[in-house]
């Protein structure tokens, strides 16, 4: 079972995880997004296509743009879509 923490609080939890360039992508329905913020952060990844962020907010304290999502990923990277990916200081494992 993979688990995102941050901040002493469970942002994700599943066991279903696809790993990707070594990041963990939770299905959507895994993680709390109580805990997120939609960002209108964007970077492009010349196989997987656009990234969308969100930052985290967890009792407070504000995390920027520390998730990651690609809504329309390209064909290769299929495997991602509707997955969230965490960093900045979010522990996954």
């Amino acid at each position: 079972m993979a688990k995102a923490v941050w901040n002493g609080a469970t942002i994700a939890e599943s066991d279903d995880t696809v790993i990707v360039e070594g990041n963990h992508y939770f299905p959507c329905a895994s993680v709390d997004v109580s805990t997120l913020r939609d960002s209108a952060t964007t970077s492009v990844c010349p196989w997987k296509g656009t990234a969308h962020y969100h930052s985290i907010i967890v009792d407070g304290a504000g995390n920027r743009d520390a998730a990651w999502y690609y809504p329309d990923p390209k064909p290769a990277a299929a495997e991602i879509k509707d997955r969230i990916a965490f960093w900045k200081g979010v522990e996954v494992g």
